[in-house]
Order: structure tokens, then sequence, then C-alpha cells
């Protein structure tokens, strides 16, 4: 496929879904320095977003837009890796969504698990095979996949799933040299929050654990850079961390209900 000509030399590559807002379009801002990327390739259903992303970097991009809970559109990624020969340095998953109501009160249950965990799942597993020795896995999990949550039970427990999945794989990887990263942020102010009806004005406890998008973007990459299979970034957000481990989650979910947390 490759001829001597060391401009056929394979391009080295990032993927990144949900790139076209909060912390998936910040990774491709901070990617852009990265010496060891030939091609920054940016995936989003929204293509006028990604359109606009690519004109800020100075890295070539190749833009795939679509929802990557579409098998169609997976084989269309496979297909693009393939044809171009491209090897992956860095996959970073951060396409998901969540909503916060009771169970019964939602229509988007399914939905949450197809795209945070099925798509995730099936995305990683059709790159895999192209990740080169020394790549990694950066996958977005959250803080409320530490334990159950009170009006959040899929997102909590699609998020347990990311974190279960990355910190098992990365295992499983070590053999290849491959980091998988877990990132587990509290809120960030991104559009997750309006899409996901929170309003953390109203709710001070929350409030105080509001993390900043470049903070925990450039802390991922530094600790998926240092081998590591979790990155849990502000102190309020490793507290909960600690409280999960150990307080009964039982009592922690009768204080949600109670407090209304």
């Amino acid at each position: 496929m490759f001829g001597n000509n060391p401009s056929d030399k394979r391009p080295t590559i990032a993927i990144i879904t949900g790139a076209s807002s909060g912390i998936g379009r910040q990774f491709a801002l901070d990617l852009d320095s990265d010496t060891r990327l030939d091609e920054i390739w940016l995936c989003a259903r929204r293509e006028e977003r990604l359109q606009d992303l690519s004109a800020k970097l100075d890295k070539k991009t190749r833009i795939i837009p679509g929802d990557i809970s579409e098998s169609a559109w997976r084989k269309k990624l496979l297909a693009e890796i393939s044809e171009s020969g491209a090897q992956i340095h860095t996959l970073i998953n951060s396409a998901g969504f969540g909503k916060f109501e009771a169970f019964c009160d939602l229509d988007c249950n399914e939905r949450m698990v197809e795209v945070n965990c099925q798509a995730l799942t099936a995305v990683t597993s059709l790159c895999l095979p192209y990740i080169v020795n020394g790549g990694r896995i950066i996958n977005m999990a959250s803080v409320a996949g530490f334990m159950p949550q009170y009006k959040a039970a899929v997102y909590a427990a699609s998020k347990a799933y990311v974190i279960s999945f990355s910190r098992a794989l990365h295992q499983e990887l070590k053999d290849r040299n491959i980091t998988v990263t877990a990132v587990c942020p509290n809120p960030m102010r991104t559009e997750f929050l309006e899409v996901s009806g929170t309003d953390i004005e109203d709710n001070p406890i929350k409030k105080i654990g509001i993390e900043d998008v470049e903070r925990v973007a450039a802390r991922a990459l530094k600790r998926s850079d240092r081998g590591k299979d979790m990155s849990v970034c502000s102190l309020p957000a490793r507290f909960l961390r600690l409280i999960s481990r150990i307080v009964p989650h039982r009592l922690i979910l009768w204080f949600e209900r109670k407090s209304g947390f």
C-alpha cells in the first residue's frame, strides 16, 4: 500500500468523538500542538461546528459528521481509517449525553445507554486494531459513575460502565503499551448542562464543585501520558470518590432523596 517515498508514510492521527462542543472541542484545541500527531479527525453530528473548529486548528483535519450510535456511521469511519492507511495514536470518546429526572419520567433512557455505552464500546472496538504501540484511549466518564444517583439512575449507571470498562481494558492492553483513561469530572460549564436540564445556579452543593473544561482536558491528557487509568481533577471530585468507597450506597441514595441533591 505504501511506497518507499517518505511522503507515503502512514499518518498518525487522533480521533475525537463529540468534537463539536464542550470538552471534545477542547481536546482538539489541546492536541493541535501535539507533535506526535499528523492529523486530527473530528467526529460529531453538527458538521458546521466541526468546520468552524477545523478552521481554528493548524494541523490537518478530517471531518466525519454523523451520529456515532448509527452502525452506518461507524462503517464509514472504519472505511476511512482503512483507506487512508492511518494509524491511531489517540482515541477520545467524548460523545455522550445525560438527562436527570426520575426513570419513569424520561423517554431517553435507552438512548443514553446507546450513546454512552454501546456506541463508545463499538467505536473503541473498531479503532483498537489501528492504535499504535504506545497509543492511548481517553473515555469521558463522570463522578456520577462512582455511585448510584437519585434521579440519574441511567446516566450514573452508564458512566459506571465507562469507568469499569476503561479500567479493565487498560489492564488488558498493557502488553501493547496502550493506556486507557477514564476521565471523571464534576459538572463542567458546557452545553451539556443546557441539554441535561441541570440548573447549577440553584444547587449550591453542585455549584461548589463545578469544573473548568480547559483544566479537565489538560489534566486528562497529562494523566493518560503518564499511563494512568483514571483522571479525577478537582478536590470535590476526589472527595466524592472517597465517599463512594466508604459510605454505603443506600445511605447516599437516602440522603440524595431527602435533600433533593
